[in-house]
């Protein structure tokens, strides 16, 4: 059943519960909550910032930042919490997505996986580092893609990438914890699988490329967000995605100055999502719940 041809559309119960107070962080590009830290945000800029790993809360308060050493930043573009890789010995690390690829020209792409640290102090604790990330390079079995999107699994522990739609096409991709490199700087270039192609008809002028994804922490639902619906999906054998509603939410009303870029789950019924600052304004957050 394809998600466009539907003419039932579901509105969102939303409320601003914040902006991003924090000057540096003017293009908030991926969200994650923090489960070993209740009320932790953890968000990062989208390009034209060093790599660093910002700490704010649904108020958008500015907790300070962490520099994440050895890694590099070309167009990071989501983020997640999830198992870490080997053979990183943490339960949970936080993934970073330098994925971003306007021109879909980029020969390879990384993620950088980092223990979850213990978050700053406040907006004065600048100068602390994450722990050494573990690096992945990957390249598309089909060409390169621009992936704003990524979540990795709790069930089975592997890295999920949803490509934009720039290409006519919204694809599926998973690297499994396997292929991860054995050593924390990296080695080689892994090609990453691709699951599906979902019905998702990406449309520009309708706002629908996609901008973000996350998993919720019991494994069994994923949301995909574009500029304006987030879609939902049960994961199912292989991590392949079927529809777990038969409708969009409807988030294009909402008030997100530079677009919405990000989404995760705060709990079972509702979601965050994060926006890019536009002209002067801050970025926000949202509380969303789609019934």
């Amino acid at each position: 059943m394809l998600f466009t041809a539907f003419l039932v559309v579901q509105t969102a119960t939303a409320v601003q519960t914040g902006q991003f107070a924090s000057p540096r962080l003017r293009e908030s590009s991926g969200v994650a909550v923090s489960r070993a830290h209740p009320g932790v945000l953890w968000t990062h800029n989208d390009s034209g910032d060093g790599p660093y790993l910002y700490a704010t809360d649904l108020r958008g308060h500015d907790r300070g930042f962490l520099l994440v050493p050895g890694a590099e930043v070309t167009d990071w573009e989501d983020m997640g919490l999830g198992p870490c890789p080997p053979p990183t010995r943490a339960g949970s690390c936080v993934y970073l997505a330098d994925t971003g690829d306007n021109l879909e020209s980029r020969a390879s792409v990384t993620v950088y996986a980092v223990p979850e640290p213990e978050p700053p102090t406040g907006r004065g604790d600048t100068l602390r580092t994450t722990a050494a990330p573990a690096i992945l390079q990957l390249r598309y079995p089909d060409g390169a893609h621009d992936v704003e999107a990524i979540y990795v699994s709790p069930r089975d522990s592997a890295l999920y990438l949803v490509s934009k739609g720039r290409s006519g096409s919204i694809g599926v991709y998973r690297v499994t914890r396997a292929e991860w490199p054995v050593r924390p700087g990296g080695a080689g270039v892994v090609t990453a699988a691709r699951l599906q192609i979902l019905d998702i008809f990406p449309d520009a002028g309708f706002g629908r490329w996609v901008t973000g994804a996350a998993i919720r922490p019991d494994g069994r639902l994923v949301a995909i967000r574009t500029y304006g619906e987030i879609y939902f999906f049960h994961p199912g054998v292989g991590g392949r995605l079927t529809p777990a509603r038969e409708h969009a939410c409807d988030v294009g009303a909402l008030d997100e100055p530079g677009g919405g870029e990000a989404v995760d789950f705060l709990d079972d019924t509702s979601l965050v999502l994060t926006s890019e600052g536009l002209r002067g304004r801050a970025g926000t957050i949202h509380r969303v719940e789609c019934h």
